[in-house]
C-alpha cells in the first residue's frame, strides 16, 4: 500500500477541474450526476473524530494492499485503487456477474487539517482502516478559566 503526500503527485489541470465541476454537482444534485457504476465503485466509509486522530474506515473488497493509494492535501483525503479481476472469465453457463471491477477514487473533505506524516494504514479481509492524526494546529487547545 503506498501513501504518497498529495503534492508529490502531479494532476494534470484538466484532471483536477474535472473533480473540481463533479464536487460541484454534487454540492447541488446529491448524487444526481453520479452514474451507478460510480457509485458501487465508491468505498464505503465510517469516519471518526476523536480529540488527537480521526479514524476512518472503508469497504474495499476485491483488492489486494497494493491495489490501494492514500493521498492527503489539507484536509481532503483521496482514497483509490484498482479492483482486478482474477482471471478472464467466458466460461458456457455464466449466468450472472454483479461485482464491478475496475479504478475507483474516492475524495473526502474532512472536518480538519491532519499530520499527513503520521498516517499510519492497514488493510485486512477486504477493510482499510485509517487513523489520520490531527495536525498541531486543528487539535482543542484547553484554556482554564480564573476567578476575578
Amino acid at each position: 500500500m503506498a501513501i504518497v503526500p498529495y503534492l508529490k503527485r502531479q494532476r494534470s489541470e484538466l484532471d483536477r477541474l474535472h473533480h473540481e465541476v463533479d464536487d460541484l454537482i454534487r454540492s447541488f444534485f446529491g448524487d444526481w450526476g453520479i452514474s451507478r457504476f460510480e457509485r458501487t465503485m465508491w468505498p464505503s466509509l465510517d469516519i471518526i473524530e476523536k480529540d488527537d486522530k480521526l479514524e476512518v474506515t472503508a469497504e474495499v473488497p476485491g483488492c489486494k494492499a497494493d491495489d490501494i493509494d492514500i493521498s492527503v492535501q489539507g484536509n481532503v483525503l483521496t482514497i483509490s485503487g484498482e479492483k482486478k479481476m482474477s482471471g478472464e472469465r467466458r466460461e458456457e453457463g455464466y449466468y450472472m456477474q454483479e461485482r464491478a471491477y475496475g479504478s475507483f477514487r474516492r475524495d473526502v473533505t474532512l472536518p480538519c487539517e491532519i499530520d499527513a506524516n503520521k498516517i499510519e494504514a492497514t488493510y485486512k479481509e477486504g477493510v482499510l482502516h485509517l487513523t489520520l492524526p490531527k495536525s498541531e494546529k486543528a487539535k482543542a487547545i484547553k484554556v482554564k478559566v480564573k476567578e476575578g
